[in-house]
């Protein structure tokens, strides 16, 4: 193998080990299936709904993909999307935060890292040290592509587990995100129960209910570090490329010494 070809896999393998393209089914934007959304302004459950997340490392950092029903802007934002406040939460290698925010579920299946909120009223990335202290990254650029939203941001390189959830989005809050009440309104997110999940749609596999039963959200995508397997087999393939060689040359020196 050249040097070449050695300094150009690594690469390589950090951008094949980035790209996922994770699904969600359609339709089900409604939380347990009992929640009714605001009719002022006028809300469609297909802007709310989440059908995919594509991700892809970049030179400055994780690119993310998000598909929805349909690309609401009921508010008038200027960014042109105002219907939900996607929260991604990536997950680190090793601990991190076990509760989604304030949304009032939990994880299963490990920590996230980072919090990455992508809203009409401002999107922001953060990262959780190893004490547990939260500290803000560079902002993410959100861009519109017909129902998706394209999110550049300062996540490392990698391929992650994701927690994915869709909230309503509101200016009138003090986040910009709509909790779930028991009081109907025309403006308000009316639930069942009153400590509700605050998200109307979770990235989840089909069937899995236990966000809206046991307030538990499981990660989706890949949580396996395949750029260090790979350059762990790279390595090894070094050493016995090194091995080979050396027994060869050892073998040219022993026939020469023969009579």
């Amino acid at each position: 193998m050249s040097p070449a070809a050695v300094s150009i896999l690594p690469g390589v393998l950090a951008l094949l080990a980035s790209q996922a393209q994770l699904t969600d089914p359609a339709g089900d934007a409604r939380g347990d299936g009992g929640y009714v959304l605001p009719t002022r302004p006028p809300f469609t459950a297909e802007m709310l709904d989440l059908r995919a997340l594509s991700t892809k490392g970049t030179p400055q950092g994780m690119q993310f993909t998000v598909t929805y029903g349909q690309m609401g802007n009921p508010w008038n934002a200027p960014g042109g999307f105002s219907a939900g406040v996607t929260d991604i939460f990536v997950k680190g290698a090793l601990g991190g935060q076990a509760t989604l925010g304030d949304l009032g579920l939990r994880t299963s299946g490990g920590g996230w890292q980072y919090h990455l909120r992508v809203s009409p009223g401002g999107s922001t990335l953060t990262e959780v040290d190893a004490q547990g202290r939260e500290r803000p990254l560079v902002a993410p650029t959100v861009q519109v592509s017909g129902t998706n939203l394209i999110v550049q941001t300062a996540v490392p390189e990698g391929r992650y587990g994701y927690w994915v959830t869709n909230s309503v989005y509101s200016p009138l809050t003090r986040d910009g995100v709509l909790r779930p009440t028991t009081t109907p309104g025309a403006s308000a997110l009316q639930a069942g129960r009153a400590d509700a999940p605050v998200p109307v749609d979770v990235m989840a596999a089909p069937g899995d209910t236990q966000a809206y039963t046991r307030g538990t959200l499981a990660p989706v995508g890949e949580t396996r570090d395949l750029v260090g397997i790979g350059l762990l087999a790279l390595g090894v393939v070094g050493l016995l490329i090194t091995v080979i060689a050396t027994v060869a040359v050892w073998r040219r020196l022993n026939a020469r010494v023969k009579p």
